[in-house]
């Protein structure tokens, strides 16, 4: 059969999967159980598994609302879909965003409508993209959402706050769906290499390989399917029994960054790049940043290792840096990839083109080297806590002078315990903001009488 061959349905509707379709399509789960990573909707008596599996015997079914499906491409919205209607036994119907039209809209419906009322049979219509439907095609959904002349199930992208009609939104449920973990995707892969669906143990995969294949797929089951086959074919055309690493750089044509997140690679790589930005090198930095990216690093890992950098090589030679690295990592946390890379890289220019200075770190480094050393004593009596009673008569408080109250607002009194009052920890440098910094802390050392 050619694999552009319409792939024809079943009785129900459903698009049948033959024997020449892409792998992704043949591996698309056949149960609720084969379904990875979404356990969240999978649990007993969730509205999915209603819609999905049928009435206990002797009870009757109680219908759960349409729906709609929201996550990242490659989660399993569209096998979701087929499973409801597999299981449920309604009819299936599929209408295309991108082409439907209004008329076609009121076409499925009146046909679901006619379905249910003569011969009892209800309808499951999905509708992949909603988002891409116009305001006036989603309200013409309305009327049979609302009365159950259908089930919807709609999957979408994009944020159905934005994307969907309020009054659909509130007549379905709304279901999200997680990206994949790492494992979810090495799972479904390892299942594509043996199941009889996939390529039936015809060959094996490299681990090497395996982790090249999962760093390019992300989340994306489909994708990593994609490759699966790409990679599978490049290696029966060698005549070779397993997919190697080889193999993959040559069905996709992108090369392996040698980056292993357990091993030396992955130390190397992040210490090159924070010695990058510590040195002020800013392209060199972008490259190790590049090469995490491309390896499927976390990106709340380069995250954190920016925030240390601007406030141990940055710190006050530039304070903003922090704030920007600082803010770098929420928006990571709160964006994920890839448009974190851009995040990243706007901080990662920041901290290695800022003014440079370790004074903060130092200082305080050698501030605990000296408490460790024993070099603590007692609080002088004029700073301890007076708010409790008795305070005063042990002294505590008397002959604080309130700092606010003198000139410069600075109060010349000792701060230290007696043993540090010489103690000068931080020196700033004369980097950037620093230098403003010194002068101000020569006059205030001044007025202290330091």
């Amino acid at each position: 059969m050619d694999l552009f061959e319409a792939a024809g349905a079943d009785d129900a509707g459903v698009p049948a999967v033959r024997q020449g379709a892409p792998l992704a399509v043949r591996m698309r789960p056949a149960t609720l159980d084969e379904v990875l990573g979404q356990e969240h909707l999978l649990e007993p008596g969730s509205p999915l598994r209603r819609l999905v599996e049928p009435a206990p015997e002797g009870r009757r079914r109680i219908a759960p609302s349409s729906v709609v499906l929201w996550g990242p491409p490659g989660t399993g919205k569209t096998t979701l879909a087929y499973l409801v209607a597999h299981g449920s036994g309604r009819r299936f119907t599929e209408l295309s965003a991108v082409t439907a039209g209004v008329k076609d809209v009121r076409g499925v419906v009146e046909d679901a409508r006619r379905r249910l009322v003569t011969s009892g049979e209800e309808t499951v219509l999905f509708i992949d993209e909603v988002h891409r439907f116009s305001k006036t095609q989603q309200d013409a959904l309305l009327p049979s959402v609302e009365n159950r002349w259908v089930t919807l199930v709609a999957a979408t992208t994009e944020n159905p706050s934005f994307s969907v009609i309020s009054p659909l939104l509130s007549r379905s449920l709304l279901l999200t769906l997680r990206p994949l973990a790492e494992k979810h995707v090495r799972a479904l892969v390892a299942r594509a290499l043996t199941d009889e669906r996939g390529l039936g143990g015809a060959l094996t995969l490299d681990d090497t390989a395996a982790d090249h294949l999962v760093r390019l797929a992300g989340a994306d089951a489909r994708k990593a399917l994609t490759i699966l086959e790409a990679a599978a074919g490049s290696a029966e055309a060698a005549g070779e029994d397993a997919i190697t690493l080889e193999s993959v750089e040559r069905a996709i044509d992108v090369a392996a960054v040698r980056y292993d997140r357990a091993g030396d690679q992955h130390y190397d790589v992040i210490s090159a790049f924070i010695k990058s930005m510590r040195g002020s090198d800013v392209d060199a930095a972008l490259h190790y940043l590049a090469r995490m990216v491309v390896a499927g690093e976390d990106p709340r890992f380069i995250a954190r290792r920016i925030v240390i950098a601007a406030a141990e090589d940055v710190g006050m030679a530039d304070p903003s840096a922090l704030q920007t690295a600082v803010a770098a990592a929420q928006a990571v946390s709160l964006i994920g990839m890839p448009e974190a890379r851009i995040i990243l890289a706007e901080a990662v220019v920041h901290v290695a083109t800022a003014p440079k200075s370790n004074a903060a770190y130092k200082a305080v480094d050698a501030a605990i080297a000296d408490v460790r050393a024993g070099k603590v004593g007692p609080v002088p009596a004029h700073l301890r806590d007076a708010h409790y009673a008795g305070a005063e008569g042990h002294g505590h408080g008397l002959g604080y002078v309130y700092s606010h109250d003198q000139p410069h607002g600075i109060a010349a009194q000792q701060y230290a315990p007696d043993d540090l009052v010489e103690a000068r920890y931080y020196r700033p440098t004369g980097h950037g903001h620093e230098r403003e910094i010194t002068s101000r802390l020569e006059r205030i050392r001044q007025l202290l009488g330091q």
